[in-house]
């Protein structure tokens, strides 16, 4: 009988439930293809993952940045359904934490709509009571806006609450709002700055993070 180590578990998206690493990287590459003629240093677009996408190419491009972001979201629309991949074990996770009596909601700074299509097309949405996207709040990661966002439509405090997450964002977001935190290194993330912000558990696997939140 597996017993649950917190109450409420909130998730990233990107790079934690959902492999889109590489559709994110190949969309802000065709947009930067389309509109600026090049394309930029992947390692430097992975390192942007987890921030809202607006924000990121208005730090790039400030003046081509609302013809980069509408390029971007229409070729990301088109081609999640062929790019989107889950990761082995995760889906499983959540719907044993759900059987458990787990409350399960996801923060993301990703817009709704697509946070929604991903989700639908992984077979996530059935596990999810809440998801809090971009356009629910002003401030975002690593703010923890969006996950108290997410505690309070379920209801829950953050005292016995965990942020699931691939990203340094993600770790410091959630320690904002109180909460543990679990990184996982299979997302963007670099293992080596996850472990410097000092999570409260660093997964490496679908079944290390399965121990974590369920012992």
């Amino acid at each position: 009988m597996t017993s649950p180590r917190w109450s409420t578990a909130v998730f990233d998206l990107d790079g934690t439930l959902a492999d889109t690493i590489n559709l994110i990287v190949e969309s802000y590459q065709h947009a930067f293809r389309t509109i600026l003629g090049h394309e930029e240093d992947p390692t430097v677009i992975r390192s942007w993952i987890g921030r809202p996408l607006l924000s990121a190419f208005r730090d790039h491009s400030p003046e081509q940045a609302d013809e980069l972001y509408a390029t971007y979201l229409q070729w990301n629309a088109d081609n999640t359904e062929r790019l989107i991949r889950g990761y082995d074990g995760v889906r499983e996770v959540l719907g044993e934490l759900r059987a458990a009596g787990v409350h399960v909601g996801v923060a993301t700074s990703k817009r709704r709509e697509s946070a929604q299509q991903a989700m639908d097309i992984l077979g996530l949405s059935e596990h999810v009571e809440v998801l809090v996207a971009m356009e629910d709040t002003e401030r975002h990661k690593p703010d923890p806006t969006p996950l108290l966002l997410a505690l309070e439509r379920m209801g829950r405090g953050s005292n016995d609450a965990v942020y699931v997450g691939d990203a340094v964002v993600d770790v410091l977001a959630g320690k904002a709002a109180g909460m543990d935190t679990v990184a996982v290194t299979w997302g963007a993330g670099l293992p080596e700055a996850l472990h410097g912000v000092r999570p409260t558990v660093v997964a490496h696997d679908a079944g290390e993070l399965r121990t974590a939140l369920l012992g």
